[in-house]
């Protein structure tokens, strides 16, 4: 198990805004170092030859045609808007007059 002692617990709680018993802040601290510890095993992994990606597996876009279809009713459209008035989605005002 990797050694907690190298990680302020209450440095770490302060940039989470969160506070900690002594209790909370022993077993955090533990978890931790076993969390750092096993991201000092994952670098001695030698990956020289692995190419690097974003993800695990290949990813492509998939498009499909642009084609024109039946437009929505306006009842459909207007079916979940909070406020509705003339066919039209009611939204607070948010520019003053100029």
């Amino acid at each position: 198990m990797a050694d907690s002692a190298e990680i302020d617990i209450d440095y770490v709680a302060k940039l989470a805004r969160i506070e900690l018993t002594p209790d909370e802040k022993e077993k955090f601290s533990r978890q931790l170092g076993q969390i750092l510890g096993y991201f000092r095993k994952l670098s001695e992994i030698d990956v020289s030859g692995v190419e690097p990606s974003a993800h695990a597996h290949a990813v492509y876009n998939v498009w499909r045609d642009d084609v024109e279809g039946e437009p929505m009713s306006v009842e459909d459209a207007l079916m979940n808007a909070p406020a509705k008035r003339d066919n039209q989605i009611v939204v607070p005002k948010v520019v003053d007059d100029a």
